[in-house]
């Protein structure tokens, strides 16, 4: 189980296209702090149908993105 578990499940409970939380959202979800590891657990997202768009250091924010599956694929 990933530390970053509880965020992932919220991400794709949302079930919005796009949305944004704040570093301070996210580590109330998540039940930890936000640290530099949040760069390498980022890619477990993609199991949750979400990616993680944009961090932004100076707002504090993460953007995380749905992924959307192509028919085609």
């Amino acid at each position: 189980m990933s530390k970053y578990s509880a965020l992932w499940e919220y991400v794709q409970s949302n079930k919005s296209q796009s949305f944004k939380l704040t570093f301070e959202e996210i580590e109330k979800i998540a039940g930890i702090p936000i640290d530099h590891s949040f760069l390498k657990y980022k890619k477990e997202l993609t199991k949750y149908g979400y990616q993680v768009g944009k961090i932004s250091m100076k707002g504090q924010t993460v953007i995380f993105d749905k992924i959307e599956h192509s028919a085609d694929a």
